[in-house]
């Protein structure tokens, strides 16, 4: 039974009525719909009437925008529904992320790389402030998983750290800060990601630690955010071997389902032995992590039945819905398991008073996205990049770089297609290349084959690139060499790497041994498994105009390095600290 009165819902009498009343008022499809969260693929009120009217869904999140279409989406989207709609968010670094132009404060990697908690604090704080200025009311965060496996890039740069005491302090100073909005969070991705090296997008992963092991690292993550208030918690689509076989012993191995079709990860052990009593929703259910497990049809009401209450997007929204309700009719989802769920899906509208806050005011006005990307916002975006950024080696003492006698810097991007976001991934050399000018550097950016071509060259080839930049008289022509890497991209691959733009590229940091060579990573921490030859390392975090501008000040010698790191970046490797 779901106790509303007790945390993390904290509600009275008078909404504990409401939830009650409201859900015996509901049709059986209304009732369907509340378990669905809606990923909104267009921004038109016809397919918003749609969704609302045709399958009454709990719960939206919308595809990336800019900030005012996002908030009149959201307006819209409140108003046409019955009951107030829970609006999803991805704040993982700030507010950038779940709008264009959004601040990106720093990665949860970022926000674990200096002794100040404080900077946890400020990315949950300015999260909530721009999303709740959209309409948002939920976010998907603080990402509480624990990066032990230096070659997992999914939460490489979205993990706190790879210590649970830094996981659990960070995640409690983020969820402080989001809370000074009226949000709620949804801590991911129970049972934790960080073992396995792969990406539950593509593929099911595994937790592989014991229950003891287990308990001490992640269990105690989740004891105590769950202590702490955490109000939700978004299940991965990763299986937990030996915690399924300590709570159902002689568990076949072809019977292990990713936790979000797992029973005994989700009662026996969230709710039992962890006491969760907030709501539980999936992670994506398009994610092949959990699409192999079963045919769709079974997967979807078998998400409900195993113990989540609410399913994160539909596939085909028809299919779905009739999938669910077809589950519930033939008693895969029994009768107290849907009440449940919908007691937890109304408990958490109420947690946020969305029961009687007029639907004009669900959404705030206009005037309120001033805040998002203010100038208030980017000097702490500032503030925390001149903390992070982090000098991981300089074995040679190659820094500080000086203009007056390293004037001719050669500049390298190194960087990958854009992913499904479609956000520019080369964005950031055009910034890197600013920065250095501005520094007093004379800046010549290399451009690889395939880039001469496109700029319509006729007649280059990798080899005519290599024998142009790799011949006796680099070191005249040069006095240093940078390389920016952004790296970047989850959900298509099971794992991030640096890819050259061709074979034996010309980019590659050959140069090593002709000019001092500076390696600055925006993005990834383990790229030294790829450039172990490099003996000067930066970690920036992040392609942000902060970030690179720090790394930059902090290269010349204006800034000291103040980050920290912790041995992932060695990547378990012999030369790596050379």
């Amino acid at each position: 039974m779901v106790d509303l009165a007790a945390s993390p819902f904290n509600l009275g009498p008078d909404a504990i009525e409401w939830v009650h009343t409201t859900i015996a008022s509901m049709t059986l499809e209304e009732k369907i719909g509340q378990l669905f969260i809606n990923l909104n693929t267009r921004f038109d009120p016809a397919y918003l009437d749609s969704v609302i009217d045709g399958f009454h869904v709990g719960g939206i999140r919308y595809m990336g925008s800019d900030s005012a279409t996002v908030q009149q989406h959201i307006r819209y989207a409140q108003s046409r529904s019955k009951i107030p709609l829970l609006v999803a968010s991805n704040p993982e670094m700030g507010g950038f992320g779940s709008a264009d132009d959004g601040t990106l404060v720093s990665t949860h990697l970022q926000a674990g790389s200096h002794p100040d908690a404080s900077i946890a604090r400020e990315m949950g704080r300015i999260a909530g402030v721009e999303t709740a200025a959209m309409g948002c009311n939920w976010a998907f965060a603080p990402i509480v998983d624990i990066h032990y496996n230096w070659r997992n890039t999914v939460i490489s740069t979205r993990a706190f750290g790879n210590e649970p005491g830094v996981v659990i302090e960070r995640a409690k100073e983020y969820f402080d800060g989001l809370s000074e909005s009226k949000t709620v969070a949804a801590m991911k991705h129970f049972p934790g990601d960080g073992v396995d090296e792969r990406d539950q997008h593509v593929v099911t992963s595994y937790n592989t630690l014991s229950l003891e092991r287990w308990e001490e690292s992640y269990g105690r993550v989740y004891r105590e955010l769950i202590a702490h208030g955490i109000q939700s918690i978004m299940v991965g689509h990763i299986g937990a071997p030996e915690l399924s076989r300590a709570f159902r012993p002689g568990i076949a191995d072809a019977d292990i389902r990713p936790a979000t079709l797992a029973p005994e990860l989700l009662n026996d052990l969230l709710r039992g032995e962890l006491g969760f009593n907030g709501l539980i929703l999936t992670d994506a259910s398009m994610m092949v992590g959990m699409t192999q497990a079963m045919r769709r049809r079974d997967l979807v009401p078998a998400a409900i039945a195993a113990g989540c209450d609410m399913f994160l997007f539909f596939r085909e929204p028809s299919e779905d819905f009739q999938y669910m309700l077809d589950g519930y009719r033939t008693g895969v989802i029994t009768e107290q398991r849907l009440q449940d769920a919908l007691e937890r899906i109304l408990g958490l509208k109420a947690t946020l008073d969305l029961h009687v806050t007029p639907t004009a005011e669900l959404v705030p006005p206009v005037e309120a996205l001033s805040i998002i990307g203010s100038d208030a916002h980017h000097a702490v975006a500032a503030a925390v990049a001149d903390k992070t950024v982090t000098l991981v080696k300089d074995t040679q003492n190659n820094l500080p770089l000086d203009p007056k006698t390293h004037r001719r810097i050669r500049l390298y991007g190194v960087s990958g297609e854009a992913d499904f976001t479609g956000t520019d991934p080369n964005g950031y050399l055009a910034i890197a290349a600013e920065e250095l000018e501005a520094a007093g550097f004379e800046v010549h950016v290399f451009k690889n084959a395939k880039q001469r071509a496109a700029e319509g060259e006729a007649g280059v080839y990798f080899h005519t690139v290599m024998a142009e930049e790799a011949n006796g008289d680099y070191p005249n022509r040069y006095d240093a060499a940078v390389v920016f890497a952004n790296v970047a991209g989850f959900a298509q691959e099971a794992s991030v790497r640096i890819r050259w733009s061709t074979p034996m590229a010309a980019e590659i940091p050959w140069y090593v041994t002709e000019v001092p060579t500076v390696f600055v990573s925006v993005n990834q921490p383990n790229h030294l498994i790829d450039v172990p030859m490099v003996k000067t390392m930066v970690h920036a975090h992040n392609p942000s105009r902060e970030a690179i501008h720090a790394a930059v000040q902090k290269i010349v010698g204006l800034s000291p390095f103040q980050g920290t790191f912790n041995d992932n970046v060695w990547c378990d490797t012999f030369g790596t600290r050379l």
